[in-house]
């Protein structure tokens, strides 16, 4: 097992300041080992429901009031999505003086979820995302194990490349067949699998719904209906364009990726560092990998990727303040700022940019451009 101690810290934090605090993500991301990490670390007695128990989701539903109300401490209520109508009776309890218990509740990011908690426990909720494994929990000395296996904590951890993909086999189909039903997508299950590995493919490119519409024989609208149900269960990830009033026109449309290495390499039919090494997708792959552990480096919230019809453009801008820092990355040992580099500093003004590259050391290219070595990317970059 791996001890996460930094989000066990962001959620002590959140539970402090918040009434309920809800952890997301998609299943077996880790959410429920990492709850009882949190419950192990607070300070006051605990209680845990899973509605994935028969027993437990009969008990809620029969009477949740008296079941909740006479608690203390902390409560912890996992796969919460299954019981939509607590949310009315937490508002009732998180607004109790002197407050007896907070609440920290499990979900998968379902649509209903998100809208019934924003709305419902407006002012008393905090939504924390959970990622996969970053490069801080499992070290720099592992980035090529979790550049393949991916960041979800079963596949990282198992005893083979093998069974780490007959695991990740296994999760596509059982997410594709029983999850998204139980999140209430009736999508069929093959036409959705068919979309997510055409989608593999795409990874790292701007969307355009018009193609994947002529593919699949169906309406712009439904595939953009397919891409928002992989994105809310938080297995895509729909990175935003910046739009800037520059002279230039701008592309308009998201880009996209994967949010798991592993499953794009599961749904690439990559099945070994080898075969990573010669697919025409590597460099994308390396891309989204890079992203991400950077974006978690810093705490990054507000970001974006950039680009420009004439050609200028890059991967992500992060806004921190007044300061703008781009982020640009390259599967390559020896990094040259490129004139798309270059127009998109000036065009942006950022304060810095950094160049992320597979090389073993980091150094400065200019006044404004830092190669950060992915190797030592925890060493070279300080949150």
């Amino acid at each position: 097992m791996i001890h996460r101690t930094q989000h066990i810290d962001a959620i002590l934090k959140r539970l402090a300041a918040f009434e309920v605090t809800a952890i997301l993500g998609p299943r077996q991301i880790g959410k429920t080992t990492l709850a009882k990490q949190v419950a192990a670390a607070y300070a006051k007695p605990c209680r845990h429901f899973d509605l994935e128990d028969p027993a437990v989701a009969a008990r809620l539903n029969a009477d949740p009031g008296l079941a909740l109300r006479g608690l203390k401490g902390l409560v912890v209520i996992d796969e919460v999505q299954r019981a939509p109508e607590l949310f009315p009776l937490l508002r009732v309890l998180a607004d109790r003086r002197p407050r007896p218990a907070r609440f920290l509740i499990l979900g998968s990011a379902a649509p209903d979820l998100l809208r019934q908690s924003s709305e419902t426990l407006a002012g008393r909720i905090n939504h924390y995302e959970l990622p996969g494994l970053s490069l801080q929990e499992v070290g720099t000395g592992n980035l090529s194990k979790r550049w393949l296996r991916g960041g979800f904590p079963a596949p990282y951890l198992a005893r083979s490349h093998r069974a780490a993909f007959a695991w990740l086999q296994n999760f596509t189909r059982t997410f594709l067949e029983r999850d998204l039903a139980q999140l209430g997508f009736q999508t069929p299950a093959s036409m959705l699998r068919r979309f997510w590995s055409m989608l593999a493919h795409w990874h790292g490119q701007v969307w355009n719904s018009a193609e994947f519409a002529r593919s699949f024989g169906v309406s712009d609208k439904t595939v953009r209906r397919y891409l928002d149900i992989l994105t809310d269960t938080l297995v895509v990830r729909q990175l935003q364009p910046w739009h800037e009033n520059i002279a230039k026109r701008q592309v308009k449309s998201p880009k996209i990726y994967l949010r798991d290495t592993g499953l794009l390499h599961s749904l690439l039919k990559i099945d070994s560092l080898d075969a990573l090494d010669v697919h025409p997708k590597m460099g994308a792959s390396w891309e989204g990998l890079m992203l991400e552990q950077v974006q978690q480096r810093l705490g990054l919230d507000d970001v974006y990727f950039w680009a420009a019809h004439s050609g200028a453009e890059l991967d992500m801008l992060a806004v921190k303040g007044r300061h703008r820092i781009g982020i640009e990355v390259k599967r390559t040992t020896a990094p040259r700022p490129t004139p798309s580099l270059q127009k998109a500093i000036e065009d942006l003004r950022l304060s810095q940019c950094l160049l992320i590259h597979a090389g073993p050391e980091s150094y400065p290219l200019s006044d404004k451009i830092q190669a950060i070595a992915a190797p030592r990317l925890l060493e070279d970059l300080e949150p």
